[in-house]
């Protein structure tokens, strides 16, 4: 009993900072005079609300939280949070049901850019903010937030920081002290994300897209105020902004904090994602770009660069954003891209999928593995630029990789259950569990997710959480072992 109060009194405390993230939207209501201001500020008052009686009620159970009740924890908040981020879009619009609001504010937190919603152009300008602010808060957690301004989290700080970060390597740290390390990490972030707004300004954008856009850039979110998506502005400069910032949002970001605190582009050099993720894009593009120009898909090699260089990085990267309607591209490009969507992104970035890291050490095992058919005494470790890995973690990352698939087969039977269409519900699937948006046929770019039954929505939100929590998270919290003393 003394496990779940100490865990009311965290989730308490979080959900009266999550509270304080209704106040950007409540001034542009304000500023726009469009109506939505006591939709916002009810929120505030339920969020904080409930948050002080939790922690209220709960404080004389605080104490440290262990390994396993961070999981926990990591995981109800974030339902918990998408739940509550519905209230403002169901009091707003009374036409929508709570599986699509729900659907919507999983996907904004969770940076799918997967959207339910039409008529964007025309949304209150505090709702669409809202939405974006949602989805950057997600790009590196709302847990890692709290951690970083919470000074009473620092007890078991370390605990929830190693719930929420993604990747294979979660002990890595910029400071002693937990707390302190996500603060740089959220100074860091902030400071990308102002660069990208000043940008996308600069570029073309109304000072309320570029703030949209840079917090949903960032976080690798793909959501936008238009229905057309990044094709309505139809502007080379602010595409080139956005694949800039997309580029570096998919990179680590403690090496952005190394790479900034030492001056040096060393950093970037060394560490062993970039250069491999950043190469990967590069012989993409190329040939992606030769092969729809061949095709005549573009009347010129230079469009079919440029509309294939901001796709393939915006969906590569999970950025989630569009200029066209690549759907209709060849096949071999869509599904190309589509593959791209798992392993691009580098762990310690905001971007989805397995990660840059998993994929080299799986490259690597494979073959080890071949190796040791021919030299089966052979002492073969597996390193990683000039790092050793440890068995540990290769057991890991391939228990990882079985459930990631095996998670991928089960959403897709489902879908395919439901009377869905085998390529839609596959790239439906593998869209959301990579948190990259668009997906094929019914879930594309052109049609995005509206016409999905409540029970397949469902489905989709969930292969979303199984993405953001890189799938052990959310599973173990359903196994035996789990609950047990």
């Amino acid at each position: 009993m003394q496990r779940f109060c100490t865990l009311a009194f965290v989730l308490g405390l979080i959900l009266m900072v999550f509270g304080l993230t209704y106040i950007l939207p409540i001034i542009a209501s304000l500023y726009f005079q469009d109506g939505m201001i006591w939709h916002f500020f009810h929120g505030v008052l339920l969020n904080v609300g409930v948050g002080a009686v939790l922690a209220l009620a709960s404080m004389r159970f605080r104490g440290e939280v262990k390994t396993r009740d961070g999981y926990l924890l990591v995981a109800s908040f974030w339902i918990l949070m998408a739940c509550a981020s519905t209230l403002p879009l169901l009091w707003a619009l009374p036409d929508l049901s709570f599986t699509d609001a729900f659907f919507e504010t999983t996907s904004a937190l969770t940076t799918t850019g997967a959207t339910v919603f039409s008529g964007l152009d025309s949304l209150a300008p505090s709702l669409n903010l809202w939405r974006h602010e949602l989805n950057w808060i997600g790009g590196l957690g709302i847990i890692v937030l709290a951690v970083a301004i919470l000074p009473v989290l620092g007890i078991g700080g370390m605990q929830l920081y190693q719930a929420e970060i993604a990747g294979p390597i979660k002990d890595s740290k910029l400071s002693p002290r937990i707390n302190q390390t996500a603060r740089l990490l959220w100074m860091v972030y902030l400071g990308f994300t102002l660069m990208c707004i000043a940008s996308l300004k600069y570029a073309g954008m109304t000072w309320f897209d570029a703030v949209c856009h840079g917090f949903s850039t960032m976080s690798l979110g793909g959501l936008s105020t238009h229905d057309a998506n990044i094709s309505y502005f139809n502007s080379p400069a602010i595409e080139a902004v956005m694949v800039f910032f997309m580029l570096v949002s998919a990179i680590n970001f403690s090496v952005h904090y190394q790479a900034l605190h030492q001056r040096s582009l060393k950093p970037y050099i060394l560490d062993p994602e970039v250069l491999p993720m950043l190469g990967l894009i590069a012989g993409s593009i190329a040939l992606c770009s030769f092969y729809l120009w061949r095709f005549q898909v573009f009347p010129s090699f230079a469009e079919s660069l440029r509309h294939t260089g901001f796709n393939l990085i915006s969906i590569g990267t999970s950025g989630g954003f569009f200029s066209n309607n690549f759907d209709a591209w060849p096949p071999f490009v869509v599904w190309w891209i589509l593959f791209l969507t798992g392993v691009t992104a580098c762990t310690g970035s905001t971007g989805g999928g397995i990660k840059m890291f998993r994929g080299l050490l799986l490259w690597k095992q494979a073959g080890r593995e071949m190796y040791s058919v021919l030299h089966p005494h052979a002492i073969n470790p597996i390193r990683i630029g000039d790092m050793q890995i440890p068995n540990k973690i290769i057991f890991s990352v391939l228990a990882f990789i079985f459930l990631y698939f095996i998670s991928i087969v089960a959403l897709t039977f489902l879908l395919l259950f439901s009377g869905m269409q085998p390529v839609s519900a596959f790239g439906a699937v593998v869209s959301c569990i990579n948190n990259a948006g668009p997906g094929l046929g019914m879930v594309s770019s052109e049609t995005n997710y509206q016409g999905l039954s409540d029970f397949q929505t469902w489905v989709c939100a969930v292969a979303m959480l199984l993405g953001r929590f890189e799938v052990f998270t959310l599973l173990m919290l359903f196994t035996p072992a789990f609950w047990r003393k």
